[in-house]
């Protein structure tokens, strides 16, 4: 059996961690979400490390997590948004696992009203597809494939399912 790591990528609210859960079920495996793993280590939320400690703290936090989850195997591992625009954290993940861009459309995450209280995405929509359409390269050239059926997260979990079983 393939134990590398499953690493999802792409937008945050794109799914990764519902997806992510429902991977981890079907495969039997354990999901590790980047952001739940800092918020744990720091014994804070997200936006509580972005209002007192800023960006680059967090971005130094997410590497760390990136690199102790790629010391592992058999994970079903969901990134924050902003950790592919970092190569040292991206590259040991993509080194030991395949990597999935889910690659949805930012205006339909924007719309869904399931962003909350995320601190990259409180400057509204256009400044949200602007983040996005900056970003998107990246995930792109991150990747390994590229997911884009998004009808539901168990479509979405199925079509994962079929790029892995190739």
């Amino acid at each position: 059996m393939d134990t590398r790591n499953i690493v999802l990528i792409g937008m945050m609210g794109c799914g990764k961690t519902t997806v992510g859960g429902l991977l981890a079920a079907r495969l039997g495996r354990e999901l590790a979400d980047t952001d739940a793993l800092i918020e744990a280590r720091e014994g804070r939320t997200i936006p509580a490390i972005f209002q007192s400690d800023g960006e680059a703290y967090f971005r130094d936090r997410e590497r760390e997590a990136a690199e102790a989850l790629a010391r592992r195997t058999g994970l079903v591992i969901a990134c924050g948004g902003g950790l592919p625009l970092h190569a040292a954290a991206m590259e040991p993940l993509r080194a030991g696992g395949v990597v999935l861009f889910l690659a949805r459309d930012p205006g339909a995450i924007y719309d869904s009203g399931m962003l909350g209280d995320r601190p990259l995405a409180q400057e509204g929509r256009a400044a949200f597809l602007e983040r996005f359409a900056r970003r998107e390269p990246v995930y792109r050239a991150c990747a390994h494939h590229i997911i884009t059926e998004f009808t539901s997260p168990e479509t979405t979990a199925d079509a994962i399912m079929e790029v892995l079983e190739r």
